[in-house]
């Protein structure tokens, strides 16, 4: 009798549950989880803290072109980065750019994600996804040069449009921003789709028979049924896209010539061309800036919407 309550008393001590058999594993398991948790802090410090406060140090000296750069204290980079017109249209280029690209991603994305996610066959669904994988497998300056034989003056579009003789001379698509917004679309949109698949595979078809069965048609059933239970997804999915866009280097810089502007290739220039290492970490800290902004807003928007 004394043993059963005993017992009792131990699994009900301070209000908590606890197993009189075990040896204190409630403190133990949260020291055995902070010690799990170590390895994973230790590398995100040395390889992402560190080096980003090294590079906001850098951010704060001058740059001298005869000695390269003096150690200083200042914010002035950043006043002259936000003053100056051409970095400001830069950074407004580069906004623009990769909204464009992902408004375009998430209008192809849909149907094709909403068209992986219904399909029964199950091996013509692992082909179709490989298909779209595929791409990724291929690194950014590869395409971007493909994109080039197909976009030149010479390459396979104008060669078509000057056989069927819709046009008679070359269409300039190369070296101009609608180039660099195909190159980043055909690198981004398979992120679209698998976030958005992986998404639509999770609601349940009942819901749209439903719909069906009411009388509403499959298109009107797809956009007040489907895309709403998908809005984690598509916030996702053009979240990830905007921000790869945003920070993209290797397309716009082969795609949109000498006289197109992004931030990420202004910002290469910065640092191996002219050597103002302190101008560079301060567009560099921006875009970061830009990026944070753009998911916190992103973020509070999608818990308003569960919320409501």
């Amino acid at each position: 009798m004394e043993q059963g309550v005993q017992g009792l008393t131990g699994w009900r001590r301070n209000g908590r549950r606890t197993n009189p058999d075990s040896d204190g594993g409630g403190e133990g398991g949260h020291r055995g989880g902070w010690a799990l948790a170590v390895p994973a802090v230790t590398l995100v410090t040395v390889f992402l803290v560190l080096p980003l406060m090294l590079m906001f140090r850098i951010s704060m000296n001058r740059f001298v072109p005869g000695e390269f750069m003096v150690k200083a204290l200042t914010l002035e980079n950043y006043a002259n980065v936000i003053a100056e017109p051409y970095y400001r249209e830069t950074l407004v280029t580069t906004v623009s750019v990769a909204g464009i690209t992902m408004l375009i991603c998430l209008a192809a994305g849909l149907p094709t994600a909403y068209f992986l996610a219904r399909i029964g066959a199950q091996r013509i669904k692992g082909l179709l996804i490989i298909l779209v994988i595929l791409p990724l497998l291929t690194g950014n300056a590869v395409r971007a040069a493909g994109w080039m034989v197909v976009l030149g003056d010479r390459g396979v579009v104008n060669s078509i449009l000057i056989a069927l003789g819709i046009r008679t001379e070359p269409l300039q698509i190369m070296y101009t921003p609608q180039a660099v917004i195909i190159g980043l679309t055909s690198v981004l949109l398979p992120f679209m789709i698998i976030t958005l698949q992986s998404v639509m595979e999770g609601i349940d078809r009942s819901v749209e028979e439903a719909s069906l069965s009411l009388g509403a048609p499959p298109l009107r059933t797809f956009f007040r049924v489907v895309v709403p239970l998908a809005m984690p997804g598509i916030f996702a999915g053009s979240l990830l896209c905007f921000i790869l866009a945003l920070n993209a280097y290797a397309t716009p810089f082969l795609l949109g010539g000498p006289k197109f502007r992004m931030m990420a290739p202004v910002l290469y220039q910065q640092i191996t061309v002219v050597n103002n290492w302190p101008v560079g970490a301060t567009l560099a800290f921006l875009l970061m800036a830009v990026s944070l902004i753009i998911i916190f807003v992103s973020a509070s928007i999608l818990r308003s919407k569960q919320r409501a």
